[in-house]
């Protein structure tokens, strides 16, 4: 009889051990997580290496955000992003809020302070940081080793159309403008293109590109868009921009769409003032909003806003930080969910009229995930301090700035983005591919 009992009592002691194994797994399990496209590890990855290093001393914004009784929030993980964000901290977090860009063509002490101290979550560049392949690759390369202790890769982003906005060195055979191309109406060409754009960008290790234009040239007095458009109607804008779009995003880079809600029918440039855009709703949904609307049907990744002044929609603020711009038309009525940018905060649009730091904070609680602060240290370090006051100060709520952070991850870790450094590309055969386009429009 012991003998039968002691049996029983086995058997009952593996169920429950087999029933807390069974149980265990099942918690342990992930959910929501991005499929993997190949392109590094992503950033809740690139983090699990920071999780436990301890937040700076005394500076309560450097540690996770914990609930009142001093222990994580309850409402747990529920993926990868989930999960990264419960490790960054405040400062982590406000970095992301802002992409800058930096002086000559090595790294300095303030980029580095700005990776550092700062943890901004990218960069642009621009022709002066360019001077050859070799020393392009070098510069992201390094930027990419210094933002090593970060717990997300950075946006490493450009401005390249094609036409005469290019920022690659001239060993590089210049693609045709978005004008040229469009005048083809071949959509295969326009997405080659695209692809091109992509291959030139990603081989510098850059991962965004400030590209596509969906400006319609309806205006021929306009200083700034011209034959960076496709088309001077919404159909060819909209059809041609979205097979660029395509051709970038399938060649892994992030496209940004811009400059929304419309720069083409202006006549003053906006990098020295603000220009006024008088038409009605009606007219805008009919044309200035069409290929902007049928980019993000599409699935258009970042839309970039442009410094106007659109009187129908808000008659008081620049559209770069316009919450009737942003929140109300952009996001609510025409269903972009995705990361909105500014375009550079140092404009004389913006910085001719206003602090730059207080419209960065505005245009965060307009609806922005990004500011983008291209030029001047000084001018970048303001908005930063502006954007922190703002935190500490609950003028951007903790839940606020958790949307729009969160956003901008899910992003990046959509594209995998990495840190990891790059070989110098074939430049050879990059050339010979555009060569080829070009002979092919001839």
């Amino acid at each position: 009889m012991l003998k039968r009992i002691t049996k029983w009592m086995y058997f009952g002691m593996l169920m429950v051990i087999l029933m807390v194994a069974l149980a265990g797994c099942q918690g342990g399990s992930e959910t929501g997580g991005p499929a993997n496209n190949g392109q590094g590890a992503s950033p809740s990855e690139q983090g699990q290496e920071t999780q436990n290093l301890p937040p700076d001393e005394g500076d309560p914004s450097s540690s996770p955000e914990e609930d009142e009784g001093g222990k994580p929030p309850a409402n747990a993980p529920q993926n990868e992003v989930d999960k990264l964000m419960s490790t960054m901290t405040v400062k982590e977090k406000i970095g992301q809020l802002v992409l800058v860009g930096i002086e000559g063509t090595t790294p300095d002490d303030t980029s580095r302070k700005l990776l550092k101290e700062y943890h901004v979550g990218g960069f642009i560049f621009f022709k002066d940081n360019i001077e050859s392949t070799e020393q392009s690759v070098q510069l992201l390369n390094d930027l990419k080793k210094a933002n090593a202790a970060n717990p997300v890769p950075l946006w490493l982003s450009i401005d390249e159309e094609g036409g005469r906005v290019t920022r690659f060195p001239d060993e590089y055979v210049k693609l045709p403008s978005s004008g040229e191309v469009g005048s083809r109406q071949d959509l295969e060409l326009t997405k080659n293109v695209g692809g091109l754009i992509a291959r030139k960008v990603s081989g510098l290790g850059l991962n965004m590109v400030f590209a596509p234009v969906l400006d319609i040239d309806s205006n021929p007095n306009n200083p700034v868009i011209g034959d960076r458009s496709f088309g001077t109607t919404a159909e060819e804008v909209s059809s041609q921009g979205i097979a660029s779009m395509k051709g970038i995003q399938e060649k892994e880079v992030v496209p940004v769409v811009k400059h929304f809600p419309g720069h083409g029918d202006t006549s003053v440039d906006s990098h020295l003032g603000l220009p006024v855009v008088e038409h009605n709703l009606k007219r805008l949904h009919e044309l200035e909003l069409v290929p902007f609307q049928q980019a993000i049907d599409d699935g258009a990744d970042v839309v970039m806003v442009a410094h106007l002044l659109m009187k129908s929609i808000d008659p008081d603020t620049p559209s770069s930080y316009s919450k009737p711009v942003i929140t109300d038309l952009l996001r609510e009525e025409m269903g972009f969910d995705g990361v909105v940018i500014t375009d550079d905060m140092t404009m004389g649009a913006v910085s001719g009229n206003t602090d730059v730091g207080e419209a960065s904070v505005q245009s965060i609680l307009a609806g922005s995930n990004i500011v983008l602060i291209g030029h001047e240290y000084a001018q970048e370090e303001a908005v930063i301090q502006a954007l922190t006051e703002a935190v500490d100060s609950g003028v951007i709520s903790k839940e606020l700035l958790n949307d729009r952070v969160r956003t901008t991850l899910e992003l990046k870790d959509k594209y995998r983005l990495s840190d990891e450094p790059v070989k110098v590309p074939d430049v050879k055969q990059l050339n010979a591919d555009t060569k080829a386009v070009i002979d092919q429009m001839k």
